[in-house]
């Protein structure tokens, strides 16, 4: 049991039940070690049982009326940014990733604690809202809570959540609205705001070509249509990249990865089938709207390449987090025991530097330190390619499909087929034209060059025979975007479809 303040209530003991997981998942973003990422959510978790304290207090000085706070994993999740953010003042920062060092030194993280108009647009209107709206909002869009399951937490009837919670989505978009309104502007991006509004609460409106070359230019303006358009799947990364700040996109694919995970061994809470298929169907919802986020991400680094030498982007807002890493679940340890996942940043954003590739453990029961290469480390292990004997038969193919192409960066998914069985497997290709992995599910990767290995994650090593294994990934490229080639496994060529 962490180092925690004794509960008050009931209401106190039962938040570190249903939270301490999820703050543990992200102190786990935050550091460079399990031991260090115990350490933080113990101290977060504190500091932010104390701002709740504070707060309700307030309440009752101000007959009732509640002041503007973020719901409780929010508050919990900012928690650890700020403990971390102590760390680095105290000297501490060398327990922290070192990606993570820089964004706390770097103006994007002093947007946090600057002047309330000049703070991520998400954040606010979170703030804004009413208590159990924004928490509905954020159990179902970045938990990725079966509705059932949030209906149960918050007390609700589960015939209305759906309704419910698309009135609390065009509640949150109207706070996101009057926040961008009331944020210190230029003439040309005040002249786009009702039109932004517009084209945004309309699936099919199209977008007029100055406004989209407006937006390719404002990182402001963009940050606020990836708020303002609810349609397309984009929500949850415009939540957790403007609200969590550092680590958003990383932290919302591990609660993807963390409920499939959950309703893979066995619907818990007693939830029923129409639970289980409701979960899937939001993560593959959550799943979408990181690509989605990822395109913002590359659409706002061209922004900021288009800036004019010297600009100090005061007044810019970040957009949703660039990259994220590898998510796994974080199961509820006791004692608890942190998890990794890995990647790198797919692309320079402008405001979210993104997580160090870290390794990527297997739920519920591993330790950090498991995979011998760290995700994304530039000192690759030699792969081992032994020389196929006369006549030797090929035992795997390899389809490489490219699923999305945008300006700078794409995603891609490789499955293999392997005709003998597998107790590990390492899968290995190379690139033409200089492309760059920088996030990657379902396999921990390196890369030196043009060389990339993909290394099985500890809950998907076993393949047995005629079997296949797969897993997907996000990369940047320049110029040319040519197919990858060269595939093997474990060190054996494989024939590519």
């Amino acid at each position: 049991m962490p180092d925690l303040p004794t509960p008050q209530d009931a209401t106190e003991a039962a938040l570190f039940s249903e939270c301490w997981d999820t703050v543990l998942s992200y102190a786990d973003l935050c550091t460079a070690g399990s031991a260090a990422a115990t350490q933080l959510a113990r101290e977060a978790f504190a500091h932010g049982i104390r701002e709740a304290r504070t707060a309700e207090s307030e309440t009752h000085r101000n007959a009732g009326r509640r002041p503007p706070r973020l719901p409780r994993i929010p508050l919990l999740l900012t928690a650890v940014r700020t403990t971390a953010a102590d760390w680095e003042m105290q000297g501490h920062g060398h327990r922290l990733d070192p990606e993570l060092r820089l964004w706390l030194n770097s103006d994007n993280a002093a947007r946090y604690t600057g002047p309330p108009l000049r703070r991520p647009l998400a954040l606010r209107a979170l703030r804004d809202m009413q208590g159990p709206d924004a928490e509905l909002l954020w159990l179902a869009e970045v938990e990725a809570l079966p509705l059932p399951v949030v209906a149960r937490r918050l007390g609700l009837d589960p015939t209305g959540v759906p309704d419910e919670l698309t009135e609390v989505r065009g509640l949150f978009r109207d706070r996101c609205l009057r926040n961008h309104l009331d944020t210190p502007m230029d003439p040309q991006c005040r002249s786009y705001a009702r039109l932004l509004d517009a084209v945004t609460r309309s699936p099919v409106a199209d977008t007029p070509d100055d406004l989209s070359r407006h937006l390719a230019r404002c990182v402001q303006c963009a940050e606020a249509a990836a708020c303002l358009r609810l349609h397309g799947g984009g929500l949850p990364g415009a939540l957790a990249g403007g609200v969590i700040g550092w680590g958003g996109l990383a932290y919302l694919e591990r609660r993807r990865r963390a409920a499939e995970v959950r309703l893979g061994a066995g619907r818990p809470d007693g939830l029923d089938p129409d639970d289980e298929a409701a979960g899937a169907d939001r993560a593959r919802v959550l799943r979408g709207g990181l690509l989605v986020a990822a395109v913002l991400v590359s659409l706002l680094a061209l922004a900021v390449t288009l800036l004019p030498q010297g600009s100090t982007g005061d007044g810019a807002a970040p957009p949703a987090d660039a990259t994220d890493r590898q998510p796994v679940a974080d199961p509820r340890p006791s004692p608890p025991v942190a998890t990794r996942s890995p990647s790198e940043s797919a692309s320079p954003s402008p405001n979210f530097p993104e997580p160090s590739d870290k390794e990527t453990p297997a739920p519920p029961s591993d330790h950090k330190g498991t995979d011998p290469e760290p995700q994304g480390s530039s000192n690759t292990s030699t792969e081992t390619r032994p020389s196929p004997g006369e006549g030797e038969q090929t035992t795997c193919h390899v389809t490489y499909d490219l699923v999305g192409q945008w300006p700078d960066g794409f995603q891609a998914a490789v499955t293999v087929t392997t005709e003998q069985a597998l107790d590990n497997w390492r899968v290995a290709w190379t690139f033409r034209d200089g492309q760059r992995v920088g996030q990657m599910w379902d396999a921990s990767f390196t890369q030196n060059g043009s060389r990339v290995t993909a290394a099985a994650a500890d809950y998907n090593k076993a393949v047995p025979a005629d079997g296949s294994l797969a897993f997907g990934f996000l990369a940047s490229w320049r110029g040319k975007n040519s197919p990858a080639y060269d595939f093997t496994l474990n060190g054996q060529d494989c024939a590519q479809a």
